[in-house]
């Protein structure tokens, strides 16, 4: 049981499980840097076709994304009533929905031209968009299958697998993008297209690596994870779709904060915005610290409430959200002690600008410090409430923190207010604010109560019915 282990006990497994977490959200970022860098040095216009393209990808992207997230607390939660059967059952129509909105969201890929006037884009980006998402949309599909598997390896343990995986993706994306986009190695010089073929062979080989691993490793073998694969089984499916529609949802509501907060900046300036990249690139990367230990923290929370122990599931919930407010308290310092090194590594002081920039840069990573803080605790109550397979309330207190709060208050502070780009990112330290602390809430008052039994009867609610066997 869980509750045999001391708070250091719990630290050490959560770091166990995070570590390798955080160091695959950190190797996913750099895909994306890859792809920037690289267009970067072949053209300014398929650079921007690309960043527009990558971006509305990533938005319904991370739709989709939900369903390949709950895979992760509810294999958590069936290997901690020891129901290995349902292991199999949810990670499989976690993958069936992956593949079905994969395929169901291709046409606004392939229609995608339309989309990309209507956002006011440049004549010259748009049909350079348009070929990049065309052959980017491919890739989706094979993307969110992806993401269930690496979410069942997590539940499972075997994140170190996770980690290597996305390593390798890196470095086999940069010699495609390589390759394809300038035409070396004797391939065609593709520009863009290349970059999107690249991306999309980059996520076929990596689902086909990670596939094989996850369902013939002799230490796997026993989940049967592929066994009648085309099987459907429906009370999984109502199951995964109910708890991973939300959480899809939650993530759009918070992107759109922060796309949002990028908009108003642009209204007030080209070098605020300039300054507002900078500074929320460096929050970025601190994040990925927090969203891994939020990952781990799910799947501790999530087999502690599958064995039916409550005191578990408390005591790794306190030991996660401490180990994670120590991290933001570390990343707080940093940036308020070493704001000009920080900003000065995105900014070319030899140009006219250059100075402005930092200066601005400079004030708003001392906002992104005691955004941190906010931004931790909101992840880590996601995670929290996820291991519960509780998404649904989560859901409608996002929507209202990100929406209802947080952009209202960056609009009013920053233009109603004139206090410009410092009262963009308060807004958005409010929000993040009443997002965590409603969610805390949530988690707290939610969590004294559960057992096995509130588990089995969870189980009867989500599908409908007393489950089955697959």
């Amino acid at each position: 049981m869980t509750t045999a282990l001391t708070p250091l006990g719990h630290a050490r497994a959560t770091l166990v499980l995070g570590l390798p977490l955080i160091g695959s959200h950190l190797a996913q970022a750099a895909l994306h840097v890859t792809d920037t860098v690289m267009l970067g040095w072949y053209g300014v216009t398929e650079l921007a076709a690309v960043v527009l393209g990558a971006t509305l990808f990533f938005s319904f992207f991370i739709l989709g994304s939900g369903f390949a997230q709950a895979v992760m607390p509810m294999v958590a939660a069936a290997l901690g009533s020891g129901d290995e059967t349902q292991v199999r059952r949810d990670t499989r129509m976690g993958i069936w929905l992956s593949i079905a909105y994969g395929v169901a969201i291709y046409p606004v890929f392939w229609w995608s031209e339309p989309l990309l006037r209507a956002l006011g884009q440049a004549p010259d980006v748009v049909p350079l968009g348009r070929d990049y998402m065309r052959i980017a949309g491919l890739g989706m599909a094979p993307a969110l299958v992806v993401m269930a598997l690496k979410s069942y390896l997590a539940a499972l343990g075997r994140t170190q697998v996770v980690l290597w995986v996305t390593l390798v993706a890196v470095v086999l994306n940069a010699g495609l993008n390589w390759s394809l986009i300038f035409g070396n190695l004797g391939a065609p010089e593709l520009g863009v297209k290349g970059a999107a073929i690249a991306t999309v062979a980059t996520q076929g080989m990596t689902l086909v690596v990670i596939g094989v691993y996850a369902g013939w490793l002799p230490s796997l073998r026993r989940f049967r994870l592929w066994q009648r694969f085309w099987r459907p089984d429906t009370q999984a499916l109502a199951r995964v779709f109910r708890l991973g529609l939300p959480i899809g949802l939650t993530g759009v509501a918070e992107s759109c904060l922060f796309q949002a907060a990028t908009l108003m900046m642009g209204w007030i300036g080209t070098r605020e915005l300039a300054a507002h990249g900078i500074a929320m690139e460096a929050a970025s990367m601190a994040f990925m610290v927090h969203l891994g230990l939020s990952n781990a923290v799910t799947i501790r929370v999530g087999r502690a409430d599958g064995a039916g122990d409550a005191a578990g599931v408390r005591l790794a919930a306190g030991v996660a959200i401490a180990m994670s407010f120590v991290f933001g308290v570390a990343i707080v310092i940093l940036f308020l002690t070493l704001p000009t090194a920080i900003v000065g590594l995105f900014v070319d002081l030899s140009k006219p600008e250059g100075a402005a920039i930092l200066a601005l840069g400079v004030t708003l990573l001392a906002l992104a410090a005691l955004f941190q803080l906010g931004d931790a605790m909101q992840v880590m109550a996601l995670g929290l409430l996820r291991g519960l397979r509780d998404t649904q309330l989560p859901m409608v207190l996002a929507v209202v923190s990100y929406w209802g709060v947080g952009i209202p208050a960056s609009y009013i502070l920053a233009f109603g207010l004139g206090h410009g780009p410092v009262g963009v990112w308060l807004g958005l330290v409010v929000g993040l604010a009443f997002a965590a602390s409603s969610m805390l809430v949530r988690f707290w008052w939610i969590a004294p109560g559960r057992t096995r039994m509130g588990l089995q009867g969870e189980t009867r609610r989500l599908s409908g019915t007393a489950p089955g066997r697959q």
